[in-house]
């Protein structure tokens, strides 16, 4: 198929373009963040570690839920777990998540002046 672009600006798109095994890293990221309930845990521990209690009180969530969208996203590699004592602690696993939030509210929020 014959192209209208130029050569330049097309293998400037190839070279943008990520690897195949990036793009599916990054469906796998996108997919863990398109349920609210999983939104809104991110947003809470984008400002604190939490256990899964505060967590679940602070979200309003019950904790069977909470525990079942923590390991959702703790397969997606967004969060992470550390045990202290008898109490696990869970955080954010990557520290640009909460400016991907930041940046990706801004884009689809905009607010009334």
């Amino acid at each position: 198929m014959e192209m209208l672009l130029d050569s330049m600006t097309a293998d400037k798109v190839q070279g943008y373009m990520p690897s195949e095994c990036a793009l599916a890293r990054l469906a796998d990221f996108f997919d863990a963040l398109s349920d609210v309930t999983r939104l809104k845990i991110v947003s809470a521990l984008s400002v604190s570690k939490m256990c899964v209690s505060d967590l679940s009180a602070l979200t309003g969530l019950n904790q069977t839920t909470t525990s079942h969208q923590l390991r959702t996203l703790k397969t997606a590699r967004i969060v992470e777990s550390k045990r202290q004592g008898k109490v696990m602690f869970y955080s954010i696993a990557e520290d640009k998540i909460p400016y991907i939030m930041d940046v990706a509210v801004g884009a689809v929020f905009k607010p009334e002046l």
